[in-house]
Order: structure tokens, then C-alpha cells, then sequence
């Protein structure tokens, strides 16, 4: 669910007319805070902590004290002087020691300047510790993590100025502020961290971001007598000469993905070069007309990686003609049109990126959300819009917004890896609109793991790395990380 700001408010008023008190809200808010940066930082290192008046400010000393505690060096950088502070915020303070840190860079900086309460732009102090904490992520590589929201974040636009965070903790819920199109650059990386004493009121906007403790229940464990019959059969139909990479990443993000038994469908003079360099577990078919897949039973089927145009036609059928659940991506989408999806034999996901969307459904000045709900109500298929905030849907259904990921999975490859993982997910038995939401999370996920333990840096990260990660993503969804 996505509240806004004054809906928050009251969410807030209502807990402490039932018996909670904020601190202990603002206990469990900072320990969660703690544990994020924990998630995405292993190691202990440097810490700078920017705090306001509010409670944004004693939910960050909170975070400041575990840190410290885990053998985080912390400084503490005040835009008040102690007797400024809400006292709750002030005896927050009280419980930390800052640390000197001169000479050397933050790796983290926390950001708990402003909370939902604020309203027009910044002025100072708080402007300038917001130029501050800007110029340490922009000239020193610091990681900043707002509290709640990005100081300066308005609901209307960014704020002038605005801290440009690479992760907001929500406190409770994602306000519906973080996910609209102008914020994504503000708010970076999602992360809510839950509050059992808030409850909604009504009327709340019932859209919502992706989370793991959400989706993990979409994938029990495996019983003890599976076999690979029972894992899905998953044709995929991808690979001209001219993009055989498409191929390759598809079929081996699908392998890593748990499909049972993956066949490939490719042109035959791509064979000879996809059979050298494909894995060994994906079994390869050559692709003359649509009847080569038909003829087989699959339990669904990914259509459109590196296919190029000159297949267009045979594209076109199948995608109409397959009785099996679908994926639609890349160069199946411009294949296709509107009055072809309406009378497809099977359930189809598509996974557009915004041009291949806009080519398919005009935007008309309709922000990502919009944009996507009117696709939905000219559609039957599920979608699953690609961008820095992936947003999914299907017809009547509140969309979800992505939480994860990171700017170094803009590469080449990224969306062939997605459209196997979703595919593998449907050929399991997962619905396509339950798949596209694992397969965006968990392909998110990955490409943070590499950044984290592969000591990859956004520029080198490629999407081979979140084929290897994949595992580990599928751990972390079962285990509920943020």
C-alpha cells in the first residue's frame, strides 16, 4: 500500500491514541535502518550521521548507535544544537558518541534531516547539510540512506536542493511520493522497514512496492521426491546469427532459474555457433516455422531475444498460436501488435523497455503508472515495464514498483537475462503475473549481490555476473532480506 504523506500522519496519530509511543517505533525504525546498511555494507567502516530536529533525526541516531555498536566508526553531524532537538531526539543523541573520522571518506552516510512533515524547499541549516551530504556522494563515492524519505523531496517534485539517495528506508510503508516518476533519482534502492503499531486508515492507494517477505511464500521448498519432469518444460525461442549472445544468457539465466528441461529454437545457421557456446544443460532445436515448437508440449515458452526482424512473421504466429504461457520480449514486441494480444491462445507477459512500450502503446504524456493501467484496461496480457523503477501489472489488479537493483545493471543483456528467469518461473507453475514479480526482484537482487561480493563496480557489472548471483537472490527472497 502507498500512503501519502498526510495519510501517514494519521497512521502515526492512530498508533499513539492505541498505546504505542514513538520511542519505541523510533527504537525499531533505527535498528532496521542499522540493518539495511548492514545488508548492502558487511564489512564496518566509516560512517557520517546528518540529523535534524525530528524524530527522522532520533530514527538515524538510533541506526548511529548499532552501528557503532557492530564496530562502525560514526560522526555525528548536527544541524541543531542539542537543545534544539524534540526530546526524544535529544536522548537518542544522548547515546552515541561520535567518532573523529578527519581525513578519512564516509562509505555511508545517513540522511535524517527531514521527514514527511516538511513542506517547500529547504532553507538552513538544512540546505547546506544537504549540499554537504550531495557533495560527498557525488565527489567521494559515499552510499547515502535516507530515513523515510530524501530530505527535500516533495510531493510534487525534488526540492531545490534535495538529497540524491542510493537507499530510502520507509518507515512503516512506501509513501506514494517515492515511487512517482520525478523521485527515482531522489529515492534510489527501496527498503521498508515494517512497524506492526501503524495501521492504514482508508482510502489508501492499494498499489505497493515488491518485497521478499511478500513474495517468499510463492516459492515452498521443493518436495524430497522432485524430479525434473515436474520442474517444467520451458521452450525458448531466441538467437539469430547476428545476437547469439541473447540466446546464451536467456537459456542459462532460465537453467539457473530451476526450469527442468530448457530446449533452444534458433535459425539453423545460427546452430552451429549457438551449439559451441551454449551451456550444456539446454538442448538445442533448429527453428524453420512456428509448427517446430507447436509440435511439442511446453509448459510455456520465452519468445523474442536476439531474434533480429527477418523472423517476424514466424514470431508473430507463435505468439498468437502458442497454447502455453508466453514471454514476449525484445524483438518479439516489435513483432506484435495490440490486436494480435487480444486474440492470443495462451497467457502472455510482456517485458517492454520504454521503447519498445512506447512503439507498442503510445505514452501520451501519461507518467510510468498511468501508462501502464491504460495498457492493462486495452490488454489482456500481464506487463511488466522495465525502467529504473520496474512497475508490473494485470488487468484489475493494484501494479507493484520494483524495489531493487542499481544504475550498473544498465547494460546490454540485462533483459534477456529477465525474460529466462520469468519464463523458467511460469514453466515451474507460477502464474505470469507472480513470475514477473519474483523474476524483477530477484534479477535486482543479483546485480546487488555482484556489486557487494563480487567487488564489481557499476561500470564493469554485465549480466553474465547476475546469472552467477542468482542463487544467492533466491536465497535472500526466502530469507526475507530487505
Amino acid at each position: 500500500m502507498l500512503p501519502t504523506p498526510s495519510q501517514m500522519l494519521e497512521s502515526e496519530r492512530l498508533a499513539f491514541a492505541e498505546g504505542a509511543t514513538a520511542e519505541e517505533m523510533m527504537e525499531k525504525a533505527g535498528r532496521q535502518i542499522a540493518e539495511a546498511v548492514r545488508q548492502f555494507h558487511p564489512s564496518p567502516s566509516t560512517c557520517h550521521v546528518f540529523f535534524g530536529k525530528g524524530h527522522n533525526g532520533g530514527d538515524v541516531l538510533v541506526a548511529a548507535r548499532h552501528l557503532a555498536q557492530w564496530g562502525w566508526a560514526v560522526h555525528l553531524e548536527p544541524c541543531y544544537s542539542a537543545s534544539a532537538l524534540a526530546p526524544l531526539t535529544a536522548s537518542r543523541l544522548s547515546l552515541v558518541a561520535s567518532t573523529p573520522t578527519e581525513g578519512r571518506t564516509p562509505r555511508v552516510v545517513l540522511d535524517g534531516l527531514l521527514g514527511i512533515g516538511a513542506s517547500g524547499d529547504p532553507r538552513e541549516p538544512v540546505a547546506g547539510a544537504i549540499q554537504r551530504i550531495n557533495s560527498l556522494r557525488e565527489m567521494s563515492g559515499s552510499w547515502v540512506l535516507a530515513a523515510d524519505i530524501p530530505s527535500g523531496l516533495l510531493e510534487a517534485r525534488i526540492g531545490s536542493p534535495c538529497v540524491r539517495a542510493d537507499c530510502t528506508v520507509a518507515i512503516g510503508f512506501a509513501k506514494s511520493l517515492l515511487v512517482a516518476d520525478h523521485a527515482t533519482d531522489a529515492v534510489g534502492r527501496i527498503v521498508i522497514a515494517p512497524l506492526h503499531e501503524l495501521r492504514l486508515p482508508n482510502g489508501i492507494d492499494r498499489a505497493d512496492v515488491l518485497r521478499a517477505g511478500a513474495l517468499r511464500s510463492f516459492l515452498p521448498p521443493r518436495p524430497f521426491d522432485f524430479h525434473k519432469g515436474m520442474a517444467g518444460r520451458l521452450g525458448i525461442v531466441a538467437g539469430c546469427a547476428k545476437f547469439p549472445g541473447a540466446a546464451r544468457l536467456c537459456t542459462a539465466a532460465a537453467v539457473n532459474s530451476g526450469a527442468g528441461l530448457v530446449t533452444l529454437f534458433a535459425p539453423p545457421e545460427s546452430i552451429p555457433l549457438l551449439s559451441a557456446g551454449i551451456i550444456p544443460e539446454v538442448m538445442i532445436s533448429p527453428l524453420t516455422s512456428a509448427e517446430d515448437v507447436l509440435a511439442s508440449r511446453f509448459d510455456a515458452l520465452a519468445i523474442g531475444p536476439g531474434m533480429g526482424r527477418d523472423w517476424d512473421p514466424l514470431v508473430r504466429d507463435l505468439a498468437q498460436r502458442a497454447p502455453a504461457p508466453c514471454v514476449l520480449d525484445a524483438d518479439a514486441l516489435n513483432a506484435i501488435s495490440m490486436s494480435l494480444l487480444n486474440s492470443c491462445a495462451g497467457e502472455r507477459l510482456l517485458t517492454p523497455h520504454p521503447g519498445e512500450m512506447e512503439r507498442l502503446f503510445p505514452r501520451k504524456g501519461r507518467d510510468r503508472r498511468e501508462w501502464l493501467e491504460a495498457f492493462l484496461q486495452a490488454s489482456p496480457a500481464t506487463l511488466l515495464l522495465k525502467g529504473s523503477r520496474t512497475i508490473i501489472g494485470s488487468a484489475n489488479i493494484p501494479p507493484e514498483f520494483n524495489s531493487t537493483g542499481h544504475p550498473g545493471m544498465a547494460s546490454g543483456g540485462m533483459g534477456d537475462v529477465l525474460t529466462g528467469v520469468c519464463a523458467a518461473l511460469i514453466a515451474q507453475g507460477k502464474r505470469p503475473l507472480v513470475a514477473a514479480k519474483i523474476g524483477a526482484w530477484v534479477c535486482g537482487r543479483a546485480g546487488e549481490i555482484s556489486i557487494r561480493d563480487k567487488h564489481a563496480s557499476q561500470e564493469s557489472l554485465c549480466a553474465s555476473d547476475i546469472i552467477d548471483a542468482l542463487g544467492n537472490a533466491f536465497d535472500d527472497l526466502r530469507n526475507g532480506v530487505f
